[in-house]
């Protein structure tokens, strides 16, 4: 018989949002080899006046096709997750948060 107690997980990690595209997508290719669609998406505040600019990340084959196609100011609506990125920059290891958007659709 354990006498540790074993904690339960209810971690949830899901994000659905829409927004509009805030400017030009850029395609990267890691030093991995991975590649990323890189893009921004302007969300209006909900409960006072302002918008937040968040950063996504289009890792998977149909999402980064998607992404590159998308034109600034147009309107859609991202499934994902919010994910930290690290990596080794000049002044050390940096980090930034992104949506990893899983779909992206127009509307």
């Amino acid at each position: 018989m354990s006498t540790k107690k074993e904690v339960e997980d209810y971690s949830q990690n899901e994000v659905n949002m829409r927004g509009r595209v805030s400017g030009t997508s850029i395609e990267k290719v890691l030093p991995s080899g991975d590649k990323v669609v890189e893009f921004r998406i302007i969300i209006a505040r909900a409960d006072r006046s302002g918008v937040d600019t968040l950063d996504v990340g289009a890792w998977n084959a149909r999402s980064r096709r998607t992404a590159l196609s998308l034109k600034e100011q147009e309107w859609i609506e991202i499934t994902g997750s919010v994910h930290r990125r690290f990596w080794q920059g000049p002044t050390g290891v940096a980090s930034r948060w992104q949506v990893e958007a899983s779909t992206i659709s127009r509307f």
